[in-house]
Order: C-alpha cells, then sequence, then structure tokens
C-alpha cells in the first residue's frame, strides 16, 4: 500500500487500455463513451488485484475531484458514481480516500445519484440500480460512522431513498434499499433523533396516504432493526410523554398515531413504551387522556392483537376509563367495545360489568353507543355477546330517550329476524334470542306513540316481514302467535285494535265530510279531527296535517274515493299500495306515518286463506309444528285464538265456505279450547251465514244446540250468543234449548249442572221475555231455595284460603253459576218492578256478611267461602253498572261490597281490584266506587298496594282526558270529575270498621294514608285550581251531617275527624289551597245531609300529637304505569251508559272548578346533601338569601333513599309494645321517563336496601275487614314477591264489543291463582325524607329539592368517575 501512495504522489494518471485522457477539453459525448469504458474496466475488477488496484489508485483518486462531482451533465455524474462505488468494493475495507471533507462530499454525491431511481422507464435504470446494489451490498456508508457529519450524510441518505421509492419498483430495489439502510442502523453506535424522524414521518397517517411504498419501506426497515432501534424509539417517546418535551421532534404532535403503527410493525419496539401509556390514562388533561384511550382503544381492538394478554395492568386501567369523567372519553371507551367483541370475543366476559355501568350513563349518547356496540356484533355472530350484553340492550328499551330506545329496539328487531326467522346460527341461537318478539311486542304497553308506532313497523318489518311470499309470511305469523306469551299476545291484538280502530275513524271522518256543512258540522269534523290526530306522532303538526287532509277531501273527489278504498274492509294490499302511492302524492308531511297506519290494518286481509290452510295442517297432522318448536295442540290453539282477533278486526273476510266449514271442523275437536274460540270466531263473522251458506247453517245448528246443552260452561255460552248472532228465528231455537233443560235440572249430580246453569244465564240475558215466568219461578224455587240455600256436601278441612280451579268442589262451582245466573237474568230484565233486584242484593250481602257460609252450618270450606265471597263482590259491581239497580243498592250494602278489597284472601282481593278497574275505566261503574281503592293504602303486600294506586292514576287521568274531549257533559261532572271522589273517600273512612277510636293515633294514621293514597294523586296537578276547590268540598263536608247515620255522634265526630285529617293534607301540601273557589262544591245527597248555613263548624277534631304527621311538601306527579292498563283507545265508547253514572245531589251539578289568578306565595326549596352518610346539611333558601343547618345522625339511623312517615310514631305510655306501620308504600313508577334515573353501584345498593327495609316494615296481614281477624294465611296463599323491576302488569284484554268483555268477565271468577294478575315489582323513585329531628328539618316535594349524594374519588385516580357516583333531580 506504501508503493500505492508513493505512485499517487507522483501525479501520474493511468487509464485502463483503449481510453485516453478524461479532461475538460474533450467533448461531453467523447467524456461519456470513455467513462463506460472505465466503469467496464471497474466493474470486471476485484479486491484481490493488487496490481489494478495499484495501477489506478490515481485515476480513482482523479474521479473523485470535484470537476466530476460537481459536472453538470447527469451522465457524466452517474457514470462517475458508478465508478466511484466499485472503487469503494475494490479497495475496500480501506477507500483510497483519507480526507474527511472528500469522503462526505463522495457520499453526498452518490446520494444524489440515487435520486434517478425514481424514473424506472428511464433508459439509465438500470445503471441506477446498479449503484443501489453494489453500496448495498459493499456497506460502503459504513465508513462514514467516523465522520463528524455522519448524521447528515445518513439523513439525506434516508430522505432520499423514501423520496425515490414508488409502486414502480421491484422487489429487488426495495431489498437493497433495506439492506442500505438497515447496517447503518444496525453497526451504528446510535440513532439520531432526526434520523429518526425521517423513519418515522413516513408512519405518520398524512405520509401514509401520499406515499404507501415509503410507509413499506419503513415497515420492512423496522422489523429489520427492531432490536437495534427499540432504545431510540423508547428515549423519543420518553422524552415527549414522560418528560413533556415536544420540542425534541417535529413529529412529537403525531406521537400516538406512531405509537399505533409501531405497535401494528411489531410489538417489542414498545416494550418499554406501555407502560408510559398506563400513566397517560391518569393525566389531568382531559384531551390528553382522550388521545390515549383512542389509541389503545385501536390496539387492543386490532384483530391479532394480544395486547390485552400480555400487558394485563394497561388492560385494566383502560378498562377503568369506562368510568371517566370526561364525557368524550367514556365514549370512546363505548365505541370501541363493538371492535373487542368482534376480534376479541374472551375479552367479553371483562367488558360485560363496565358496558352495564355505562348503559345506565346519564349521557344519552354513551346509552346509545353501548347499544350500537352491543348490536353490531351481534350482528356479525351472536355467539359473540352474551346473555347479559342483549338484556343490557333489553333494558335499554324502556329508556327516557326517544333515540335511544328506538336504537334498542330496532336493534333487536334485526338481531331476531337475522337469527329467529332466517335462523342464520342454527336452533340453539334462535332459541337464546326467542325472548326478543316478546318484548318488542310488551312496548306496545307504553303510552308515547312513537314507541307503538315503532312496534307496529317492527312487526311489519322484522317479526313477519311484509315482503315474504303469502304462504311464508302467514307460517311466520301462525308461529310466532303461537309462541308468543300471554302479554304479548295482548299487545299484538290491542295493536290490530288500534290500527283497526284509526281505519274507522278515518271512515268516519269520510262520511262526515259527505254531509251538509253546518256549525255542527264543522264541531264535528274538528272532534274527529283530534281524535285522528292521537294516533299519529307529533300531534302538534299532525294536527294541522289532518285538517289539510280534510280541506283536501273536500275538494278531491279523487283522493276522497281513493282514501274510501283504503279503509274499506275489502280493500286488498295492491290497491292499498296504490291508493298510499296517491295520498302522499299529497306530499304532506304526515303522510307517511298515516298510510303506515291505515295499510298496515290491510296486510292480512287477502292471506287469511293462507292462514287458515296452515290451521287446516296443524289439525291434519300434516304442518311442521314440531320442527318448529311447537306442540300440535298448541298451535291449533295459538291459530284458532288468531282468527278469533282477527275476526274482530277483519270479520269480511272469514266469509267464505273454506273457512266457515274449517271452522265446523274444529267444533267437533276434543280440545275445549279450540272450540271455544271457534264459536267465537262464528259468533263475531257469522251474521250473514244463514243467507249466503245454508249448508253450513244445517250442519251447524245442531251441533251448536249441542254445545249448549252439554258442553263445557264456556262453550255453552257461545254457543248462545252464536244463535243470537247468526239466527233469525231465534226464539225457537232458544226454546229447544231452555225446556229440556230446564225440566232436567238436579241438585243430586252438582258437575251436571253447571253447564245448563250457564246456559240459562245467558237465555235469561238475551230473552228475558221470552221465559219471564219460568225464569222467575227457577230463581226463587231453585237457585235460591235448593241450591243457594242448601249445602249438601262437606267441604275438605284446610287452612287454605285459595285452591286451583280444579281442586274447587262441583257444589260451589254450581253456587257461583246460580249466583251469575241470578245476575243475568236481572241486567236482562234491566227494571226493578217485582223487586227481585233488592232480594237478589240482600241474597249477595248476607253471603259477604257470612264470610261466604250463607247457611252458617260450617260445612263449606275456607277456599270455597273465598269463592263465593269473590262472585257475590263482583255480582254487585255488575248490578250496580245498571242505574236501576245502582239506585236501590244501600250505603251499607256498598261498604260490605267495598271491604271485599281488603279480604283476607289475596286472590279474592286480586280479582275484585281487577273487576272493580275494569268497570271504572269504562265509566259504568259510578264515581263512588273509586273511592274504594282508598282502601287499599293499608293493604299488606306493596304490590296490591301498587297495582292499586296504579288503577287509581289510570281512572283519574281517563277522567280528566273525557272531560276534555267531551265539553258537552258538563252538567254531570258530579259522575266524572276525578275530584269528586274525595266526598266518597271520606265517607267510606268514615264507616271503616277499622275506624273504632275517634282519636286513637295509629287508627287516624291510618286514615291520613288512606286519604294520601288518593290526594297524592289528585293534588299532583292543579289543573282548574283543583286544589282550592278540594279544600271547599272538605270544608263544606264539615259542615253537614253523615246522610247514613244524621243522629249518631260518634259517626259524625269521625266524620268531622276525617274531614281534619283531609283538610291538614291538603294544607300540607299545596301553596294555592287558599285560593278562592268560584262555585261550591256539589255534595252527593245520599252520603251528607244538606248543607247548614246558620252551622259554623269550625273545631278542630284532632289530637294534638297528629300534627307532626302532616308533612309539608308538594305531592308528586303521578305516571301511568302501562302494566295497569293501556291508554284509552276509544273515546266515542264511554258515551253509552253515562245517564247511568249520575248521582243525586243536593245542587246543582254543574259546579266546575275555574282557575283564577294565582297568588304567588313565598316558595321555600331545600337540598339535602348526604356526605358519607355521616353528617346531613339541610340548605334553605328563603327569598334570596340560604340557610343551613346539619346535624349527626344516630348509631342506629341508617339513610335511606325510600319516604319515610313525617314523623316518628309515640310510644304508648303503657309500654306496649307500637304496631307495625300499615301506611302507604309508594307504587313502582315504571313509565319510560324512570328508565335512566339511578346509575352505578349505588343505585343497585339502594334498591337492594329499600327492598329489605319494605320486607321488615311491611305489617303482618290482618284478618278480612269488617268481621272478627282470622288466622293469617299461610305463604301458598300468598304469591311470592318478585324481584325489584321495572315488569310491568299486563293490562286486561279488551275486547272489540262492549257486551263481549262484559260477558268475557262472567268467566273470570272462576280462573283460579293461575290467571291472576303478575304481581308489578318493587318501588322506584321514591322521594328522600328527613325525619323532624336535631336541626334537620322535613324536605319539601320533591319537584323543589335536589339530593346531591358525593363520594371522594380515587387518589390515585383523581379524574375517574366513580360509578356510585349519582346525581338526582
Amino acid at each position: 500500500m506504501a508503493h500505492s501512495k508513493n505512485r499517487a504522489t507522483d501525479g501520474k494518471i493511468t487509464y485502463p487500455p483503449g481510453v485516453k485522457e478524461i479532461s475538460d477539453k474533450i467533448s461531453k459525448e467523447e467524456m461519456v463513451r470513455r467513462l463506460k469504458m472505465v466503469v467496464k474496466t471497474f466493474m470486471d475488477m476485484d479486491q484481490d488485484s493488487e496490481e489494478e488496484k495499484e495501477l489506478y489508485l490515481n485515476l480513482a483518486l482523479h474521479l473523485a475531484s470535484d470537476f466530476f462531482l460537481k459536472h453538470p451533465d447527469k451522465d457524466v455524474r452517474l457514470l462517475v458514481a458508478c465508478c466511484l462505488a466499485d472503487i469503494f468494493r475494490i479497495y475496500a475495507p480501506e477507500a483510497p480516500y483519507t480526507s474527511p471533507d472528500k469522503l462526505k462530499d463522495i457520499f453526498m454525491f452518490i446520494t444524489r445519484q440515487l435520486k434517478g431511481l425514481e424514473d424506472t422507464k428511464s433508459a439509465q435504470f438500470n445503471r441506477y440500480f446498479y449503484l443501489l446494489e453494489n453500496i448495498a451490498w459493499v456497506k460502503s456508508y459504513n465508513i462514514c460512522f467516523e465522520l463528524e457529519d455522519s448524521n447528515e450524510i445518513f439523513t439525506q441518505l434516508y430522505r432520499t431513498l423514501f423520496q425515490v421509492i414508488n409502486n414502480g419498483h421491484n422487489q429487488k430495489v426495495h431489498m437493497h434499499m433495506v439492506d442500505l439502510m438497515s447496517s447503518i442502523v444496525c453497526e451504528g453506535d446510535s440513532v439520531s433523533q432526526e434520523l429518526l424522524d425521517t423513519v418515522l414521518v413516513n408512519l405518520v397517517p398524512a405520509h401514509k396516504n401520499l406515499n404507501k411504498q415509503a410507509y413499506d419501506l419503513a415497515k420492512a426497515l423496522l422489523k429489520r432493526t427492531a432490536q437495534a432501534i427499540e432504545p431510540y424509539i423508547t428515549n423519543f417517546f420518553n422524552q415527549v410523554l414522560m418528560l413533556g418535551k415536544t420540542s425534541v421532534s417535529d413529529l412529537s404532535e403525531h406521537v400516538f398515531d406512531l405509537i399505533l403503527e409501531l405497535y401494528n410493525i411489531d410489538s417489542h419496539l414498545l416494550l418499554s413504551v406501555l407502560p408510559q401509556l398506563e400513566f397517560k390514562l391518569k393525566s389531568n388533561d382531559n384531551d390528553e387522556r382522550l388521545q390515549v384511550v383512542k389509541l389503545l382503544a385501536k390496539m387492543f381492538g386490532a384483530k391479532d392483537s394480544e395486547l390485552a394478554s400480555q400487558n394485563k395492568p394497561l388492560w385494566q386501567c383502560y378498562l377503568g376509563r369506562f368510568n371517566d369523567i370526561h364525557v368524550p372519553v367514556r365514549l370512546e371507551c363505548v365505541k370501541f367495545a363493538s371492535h373487542c367483541l368482534m376480534n376479541h370475543p374472551d375479552l367479553a366476559k371483562d367488558l360485560t360489568e363496565y358496558l352495564k355501568v355505562r348503559s345506565h350513563d346519564p349521557e344519552e349518547a354513551i346509552r346509545h353507543d353501548v347499544i350500537v356496540s352491543i348490536v353490531t356484533a351481534s350482528k356479525k355472530d351472536l355467539s359473540l355477546v352474551n346473555d347479559h350484553l342483549l338484556n343490557f340492550v333489553k333494558e335499554r328499551t324502556l329508556d327516557k330517550r326517544w333515540r335511544v330506545r328506538k336504537e334498542a329496539m330496532m336493534g333487536l328487531a334485526q338481531i331476531y329476524k337475522k337469527y329467529a326467522l332466517q335462523a342464520e346460527a342454527g336452533k340453539e341461537a334462535a332459541k337464546q334470542i326467542s325472548w326478543i318478539k316478546d318484548k318488542l311486542l310488551h312496548i306496545y304497553y307504553q303510552n308515547s306513540i312513537d314507541d307503538r308506532l315503532l312496534v307496529e313497523r317492527i312487526f311489519a318489518q322484522y317479526l313477519v316481514p311484509h315482503n315474504l311470499e303469502t304462504t311464508e309470511r302467514m307460517k311466520c305469523l301462525y308461529y310466532l302467535y303461537a309462541t308468543l306469551d300471554g302479554n304479548a299476545v295482548k299487545a299484538l291484538n290491542e295493536m290490530w285494535k288500534c290500527q283497526n280502530m284509526l281505519r274507522h275513524n278515518v271512515k268516519d271522518l269520510l262520511d262526515l265530510i259527505k254531509q251538509p256543512k253546518s256549525d255542527s258540522y264543522n264541531k264535528a269534523v274538528f272532534s274527529k279531527v283530534m281524535v285522528i290526530t292521537r294516533n299519529l306522532p307529533d300531534p302538534g303538526k299532525t294536527q294541522d296535517f289532518v285538517k289539510k287532509l280534510a280541506q283536501v277531501l273536500e275538494e278531491d273527489e279523487k283522493i276522497r274515493k281513493q282514501l274510501e278504498t283504503l279503509v274499506s274492509p275489502s280493500c286488498s294490499c295492491k290497491q292499498a299500495e296504490v291508493c298510499v302511492v296517491s295520498t302522499v302524492s299529497l306530499h304532506l308531511d304526515s303522510a307517511c306515518s298515516y298510510r303506515h297506519r291505515i295499510h298496515q290494518s290491510h296486510s292480512f286481509i287477502s292471506f287469511f286463506s293462507a292462514l287458515i290452510k296452515q290451521v287446516n295442517k296443524s289439525i291434519e297432522g300434516t304442518a311442521d309444528d314440531e320442527d318448529e318448536g311447537v306442540p300440535t295442540e298448541q298451535a291449533i290453539r295459538a291459530g284458532l285464538e288468531l282468527l278469533k282477533v282477527l275476526s274482530f278486526t277483519h270479520p269480511v273476510s272469514f266469509h267464505s265456505a273454506e273457512t266457515f266449514e274449517s271452522l265446523l271442523g274444529c267444533l267437533k275437536m276434543d280440545d275445549e279450547k279450540v272450540a271455544e274460540a271457534a264459536l267465537q270466531i262464528f259468533k263475531n263473522t257469522g251474521n250473514k251465514l244463514e243467507e249466503s251458506f245454508p249448508h253450513i247453517k244445517s250442519v251447524l245448528l245442531p251441533v251448536l244446540q249441542h254445545k249448549a246443552k252439554k258442553g263445557s260452561p264456556r262453550q255453552a255460552k257461545y254457543a248462545i250468543h252464536c244463535i243470537h248472532a247468526m239466527f233469525s228465528n231465534r226464539d225457537t231455537h232458544f226454546a229447544q234449548i231452555f225446556e229440556p233443560l230446564h225440566k232436567s235440572l238436579d241438585t243430586d249430580n252438582m258437575e251436571q249442572l253447571i253447564t245448563p246453569l250457564t246456559t240459562l244465564g245467558h237465555l235469561a240475558m238475551l230473552a228475558p221475555e221470552q221465559f219471564a215466568a219460568p225464569l222467575k219461578s227457577l230463581v226463587a224455587n231453585f237457585i235460591v231455595k235448593d241450591l243457594l240455600m242448601n249445602d249438601r256436601i262437606p267441604g275438605k278441612k284446610t287452612t287454605k284460603l285459595w285452591v286451583p280451579d280444579d281442586e274447587v268442589s262441583p257444589e260451589t262451582l254450581a253456587k257461583i253459576q246460580g249466583l251469575k245466573l241470578m245476575v243475568r237474568w236481572l241486567l236482562g230484565v234491566k227494571n226493578n218492578q217485582s223487586k227481585s233486584g233488592n232480594s237478589t242484593l240482600r241474597m249477595l250481602t248476607a253471603i259477604l256478611s257470612s264470610d261466604g257460609d250463607l247457611t252458617e252450618q260450617g260445612k263449606i270450606g275456607k277456599p270455597d267461602m273465598s269463592r263465593l265471597r269473590l262472585a257475590a263482590g263482583c255480582a254487585i259491581l255488575r248490578l250496580s253498572q245498571e242505574p236501576c239497580y245502582h239506585e236501590i243498592i244501600t250505603l251499607e250494602q256498598y261498604q260490605l261490597c267495598a271491604l271485599v278489597i281488603n279480604d283476607e284472601c289475596y286472590q279474592v282481593r286480586q280479582a275484585f281490584a281487577q273487576k272493580l278497574h275494569k268497570g271504572l275505566c269504562r265509566l259504568r261503574l259510578p264515581l263512588e266506587y273509586l273511592a274504594v281503592f282508598t282502601l287499599c293504602a293499608k293493604d299488606p303486600v306493596k304490590e296490591r298496594r301498587a297495582h292499586a294506586r296504579q288503577c287509581l292514576v289510570k281512572n283519574i287521568n281517563l277522567r280528566r282526558e273525557y272531560l276534555k274531549q267531551h265539553a258537552a257533559v258538563s252538567e254531570k261532572l258530579i259522575s266524572l270529575l276525578p275530584e269528586y271522589v274525595v266526598p266518597y273517600a271520606i265517607h267510606l273512612l268514615v264507616h271503616d270498621p277499622d275506624y273504632v277510636k275517634v282519636q286513637d293515633i295509629e287508627q287516624l294514621k291510618d286514615i291520613k294514608e288512606a286519604l294520601w293514597f288518593v290526594l297524592e294523586i289528585l293534588m299532583a296537578k292543579n289543573e282548574n285550581n283543583s286544589h282550592a276547590f278540594i279544600r271547599k268540598m272538605v270544608e263544606n263536608i264539615k259542615q253537614t251531617k253523615d246522610g247514613q247515620c244524621p243522629d249518631d255522634p260518634k259517626i259524625n265526630e269521625k266524620l268531622y275527624t276525617v274531614c281534619d285529617v283531609a283538610m291538614n293534607i291538603v294544607i300540607s301540601k299545596s301553596t294555592t289551597y287558599s285560593l278562592e273557589s268560584p262555585k261550591d262544591p256539589v255534595l252527593p245527597a245520599r252520603y251528607f245531609t244538606q248543607l247548614d248555613k246558620n252551622f259554623s263548624n269550625t273545631k278542630n277534631y284532632l289530637p294534638p300529637e297528629m300534627k307532626s304527621f302532616f308533612t309539608p311538601g308538594k305531592p308528586k306527579a303521578a305516571n301511568v304505569l302501562g302494566a295497569v292498563n293501556k291508554p284509552l283507545s276509544a273515546t266515542g265508547k264511554l258515551q253509552t251508559k253515562l245517564s247511568r253514572m249520575e248521582t243525586i245531589s243536593n245542587a246543582s251539578s254543574n259546579s266546575n272548578p275555574s282557575s283564577p289568578g294565582r297568588s304567588k306565595g313565598r316558595l321555600v326549596s331545600q337540598t339535602r346533601i348526604h356526605v358519607s352518610s355521616l353528617i346531613y346539611t339541610t340548605i334553605y333558601k328563603l327569598g334570596s338569601q340560604f340557610f343551613f343547618s346539619a346535624r349527626i345522625p344516630s348509631e342506629t339511623e341508617k339513610p335511606s333513599r325510600g319516604r319515610k312517615r313525617g314523623a316518628a310514631a309515640n310510644q304508648d305510655d303503657k309500654g306496649q309494645e307500637s304496631k307495625p306501620k300499615r301506611g302507604r308504600k309508594k307504587a313502582a313508577n315504571t313509565s319510560t321517563d324512570d328508565a335512566e334515573d339511578q346509575w352505578g353501584e349505588d343505585s343497585s345498593m339502594a334498591e337492594a336496601s329499600m327492598e329489605t327495609e319494605d320486607e321488615q316494615n311491611s305489617p303482618p296481614k290482618r284478618g278480612r275487614r269488617g268481621r272478627p281477624p282470622k288466622s293469617a294465611a299461610s305463604k301458598d296463599e300468598t304469591p311470592s314477591k318478585g324481584r325489584r323491576g321495572r315488569r310491568k302488569t299486563a293490562p286486561p284484554a279488551d275486547e272489540e264489543n262492549e257486551e263481549e268483555q262484559e260477558e268475557e268477565e262472567d268467566d273470570e271468577d272462576d280462573a283460579g291463582s293461575e290467571n291472576m294478575e303478575v304481581k308489578p315489582k318493587g318501588r322506584r323513585g321514591r322521594k328522600p325524607r328527613c325525619s323532624k329531628n336535631g336541626f334537620s328539618w322535613p324536605l319539601f316535594g320533591s319537584t323543589s329539592c335536589c339530593g346531591i349524594y358525593f363520594k371522594t374519588p380515587n387518589p390515585l385516580d383523581p379524574i375517574q368517575l366513580n360509578n356510585t357516583k349519582q346525581f338526582l333531580f
């Protein structure tokens, strides 16, 4: 080498053979030609050619001169660069260039030439590729490690390669670039931040999208150098994340994007970075936490990610962000859940609890996204979600926000269609989500029209899709109906009924429009428009739409005819579609919803033939019942029930010989239920059968006569009604049935007596005049003397108060039918000229007075006595609905009937309350019977109290709505205005058998709770100054005497005492009671004497101790539970028999409280704050000033969200143990608005605590009121109380015809406990109240107080939103 240096110092340049001197004196073309020969020479040389290396050393130095490095021609520069690359290869490991500056210039020169790689179509591309390949293979750039400016050289090289890479390069180019750059990282001493940025910048999303090949190059480089480059990556993130030195790199703002990309490339690159993310998750900066959460969501949710299992501390820390105080953070966590569930099913268990809490989040958007996440995963694969997650969606169908409810309902519907109808995941999956169809239909019980419309839409699109073929669609409907639970069936029936009712309302509107215009015409049209409006969403806007529609119908005959076709019972689906399109052409805002509801009522008209064929297949045994998971008998029953329901709404569609022949076949089946349904269908649809199908009539009549004589009681009933509805010469047919049955009555065989008595009872109601004489003799001689007044078979000795239907003795069943026969006979006669009504009422009240043992011989068992008491009480309710019998019912008989609601048997109380509620809802029972629910305040079972309260709310709201819609009935206010129930309630409580001692504190507390039970609902809204009206009514009562016992001083003292209790309640709960009522209320003359204006009763009859029990506060607004009953659907029906409800009054009945201007009183508001459950602090606002008071509770005192009595009861001075409190307990509030009022762990803990308190405070059962106390019923007799929850009691089924409703009621008395109402669960939404101890004062009404519960956050995570934190407004 020393010799080479000597040669170099000689300065003589030796060129390869044939190559002349290369200088600036030759042309460019010649220079290129000579350089190519030089390149060829160097290419052929290898490192072992020592002589050639020495020979061409000066040439190598000459080629590195500035003349060549800065030559303007690119071809010259390229050839020189190739020569230099070969020189580095040949002279390796030591380069012939020793000057650092020269080396820098050479490598910067070579780097610049590499830009030529960009153009892959260039003629010189192969030479550029040779240059890249050469320096990559030799690792020429490693020489620069010892240079001070090496970082600049490497950075420029990296930038150049990332710039030139493109999709035109093959894999070899990509490989050589990676080899070249990786050698610098792996063999160098360090990687500068600038060089690292040059690589990482290609991972930033913006750059990644611009040059995908550069991203791939950087990705390959990082994978190759992961171990070597990891410390420098860690240092970069440590500087930015932990130390906050964002100035170290321009990529600091993209740090989270880089972490995600690096993790996707190679997770080992972030071994030391991930713990830093755990720290960042607890940052005080909301935006920073949000960025980290977004990053980790992508990292944990990636399809092949194992981060959750590899780094469990980070995973747990991330889950904690589900409870973050910052809403966007919680929202991002919830959105991540769907990806995590789909890509990592094993993490579903960890996510379940956190999603449960977030499904109760106060933010609507978060609750909505919880539903979206779960539904999205479910639709991909049902196995990805567990039952708990689906239950969260189920709960949100009752959310307070429409957007959340809609998402939950639609999500469940889509899941059901995919896995139940289309069976994409097999039968097991279909079975897993079989509850969805029931749940969706249960939502139809909600009062919101939006919910109801959505259920209709879901039914048509997902449960029974309208786009299926006719046969498949009817099969789908058939098996859907067969598998629905009872409440869902009722909801579906109600849905069809509402759609049919809307169709009838529109038809009525069309009929009105055809009439000549007048004042009455305008009023009638407006009234009908209002009725139609209530069946569509957004009544305010819809009202304008319907008005506009009415105007269009008046002017456009074509549109009117199309709409007439649409609402016609014979309209087919195709005709409906055409009419719908024409109607939509009106471009009216609400046309979509309007046409949807109208069109849905035609969904099945043209498909009855297919439905009946499906039923026939099940009867013949050729259907796929077992494959569908439905027993054949159950399928046939359900099919007939379905046809029965549709026979109410679409009777015309049944008029075919095929249909009637199929029904005849059903009548001959052994299944009683099937035959009953077939009889009902005949009754509803057979009005033209005698004329149109005489051959059917000749076969049907003998069958009906046989059923009336020998069938089951229900079959006999329906057979009689079929004959009455279908045949013209019904009198002859009735006589052919009546005579043999009348003569064959025999008490020796009680089992054979039940059906004849049922048949005779319905004959007596339908044809009382035809059989007047024999019926009177039958009732007097056989029913009363032979049947009711004799106990032939001793009852079984048992302590039970109730047994199932099949265990009731035949004699008792016969007696019940005998009582019903008497009542039906009276209802048919509808007059009391023969005084038969008085005799019957005395008989019924005698049964009640004797506990059901009319003969008092002790032969009847307790269960049979309970049945007879229930039958007698329900019979009085039936008679009370007829004006002629209501007038003769004495107050004593009314009070005895009312006490049935406090019967010692739970099932009796339950069934009687249902009968009472039905009669009141149809406005058939007089208003005084609404007061009977007041007695339920002391029912020992909280579910019964809850149900009674719901019934009160429903009836009060129904009457108020009816008065708003029917201004013409204002003269009958005393029969309708809910506030008029107060005098009846007061009078009923005065004569309460339990109210013995006038001044007894415990008894007065019970009176107070009973009055508050009804006043709380009446006073929830101060409509038309009703508070002052009630106050005036109570004052007037106090100026009268008891109408039942006017001369009894003790009774009158009781009356005035109860009035004082009522007055104190009104005063303590209202701020407007002192306003003047413009008109005097009307008091019922039977209950109170005439008002004595000369008598002024100002005495206070309450003992001083009672004052502490009247706690100030505004009554809480009552919400109607959809479980009790559905909203009034046909107000027009309620006008029937309205006159029957008029009560004789002692003054004008026009009195209606008006609404004078309110005086602005001084309002006092409070806020109660619980701090760590240790100190109670009360904040009072009086005017513009605030006052604080505090106290420390005693050791035995426990904070409770439940409602407590106003003050502690005074203990007996004699040391007697105080009785358990029987006061009112709050009803369960399951309205849609309260679906999302609580969330977090404290909520569930508080509910559990309140449940325990309720069970402990529930008093033991009393004996039946009005008689000596009896032993408490065993646990078997009272259904167990359910868990707390939001389940709703199913409303009673409504029939299309009111008379049919009454007939259905007749048989409900025979129903056993299994047919009783499902008891509602729990109580929620109770107002917090504090007792008057220490420095704390009672709270005012719930609308003016806000309880805020605080819990100290975790000091290690100050930003975490704790699950137990609640905001109750």
